[in-house]
């Protein structure tokens, strides 16, 4: 039976500063839009400063920090484990930060943090925001020796990977998709055991979500592309509303 606790829904708003940016101006303002998703049900707002500012940018990341202060609604704080963000976080404070991977070339985070072979790197700078106020979250995939080095490092949350599960399930790849599905509820074990917060997040859509809500382990998803995607024909509160309404589903929980 699916656990009756209903995970959260932190809606990441990345891509509302990708459309803005794309033309300049001001326009639409992603801190305007996660106003209108906490309004419309969201739990937290999710935004990645990434170091190229290809989509929200330093004072994007105070305005939405003063916005949850606000509300009472948390902020996670997506970044790589680098210096430069580490200083910005500290100054934001906000509720959460989720190290992640980041590459340049990407179009967007594929994959998992390497807690295991970065672990030096990261336990100082996980420390240094916990001592700070903040939740250390690391982005990982769900490999038993990733999320051993997750505890290690000092995180009081993992969030896993879906982005793989959910192309497998696009390109009709069932067995593999299964395969994923079943190391990801092995790894929501495994975290759970060692007193790790459980969130899922990647490639998120109202097809494959059910799936990823009804594991028991799991606390929060961090959804984004799909629902900014949704607002433009659907509206972001409809699209919003409906990924509760999955995610209680999953569960057995009629909102």
């Amino acid at each position: 039976m699916p656990s009756q606790i209903l995970p959260r829904l932190g809606v990441n708003i990345d891509h509302v500063a990708t459309v803005r940016n794309a033309r300049g101006g001001v326009h639409p303002c992603p801190v305007a839009a996660a106003r209108l998703a906490i309004e419309a049900g969201a739990d937290g707002i999710t935004a990645h400063l990434r170091e190229d500012r290809r989509h929200i940018n330093d004072d994007d990341m105070a305005h939405l920090q003063a916005l949850c202060l606000e509300l009472d609604k948390p902020l996670n704080f997506e970044m790589a484990a680098i210096d430069e963000m580490t200083e910005i976080a500290l100054q934001t404070k906000p509720h959460a930060v989720c190290l992640v991977p980041e590459k340049r070339t990407e179009r967007t985070t594929e994959g998992g943090l390497d807690a295991a072979g970065l672990h030096n790197q990261i336990t100082p700078i996980a420390r240094a925001l916990a001592d700070n106020g903040s939740r250390v979250s690391l982005f990982i995939e769900a490999v038993p020796h990733q999320v051993t080095a997750s505890k290690s490092c000092g995180a009081q949350v993992v969030e896993f990977h879906t982005g793989a599960y959910a192309h497998a399930l696009d390109e009709g790849d069932t067995a593999k998709a299964a395969e994923i599905l079943a190391s990801m509820r092995v790894g929501a074990k495994q975290a759970d055991a060692l007193g790790l917060e459980v969130h899922f997040g990647h490639g998120l859509t109202f097809d494959n979500v059910t799936t990823i809500a009804s594991i028991p382990e799991v606390r929060e998803l961090n959804i984004g592309h799909f629902i900014i995607g949704e607002a433009i024909t659907m509206g972001l509160k409809p699209a919003i509303i409906e990924m509760r309404r999955l995610i209680a589903k999953a569960r057995g929980i009629s909102l």
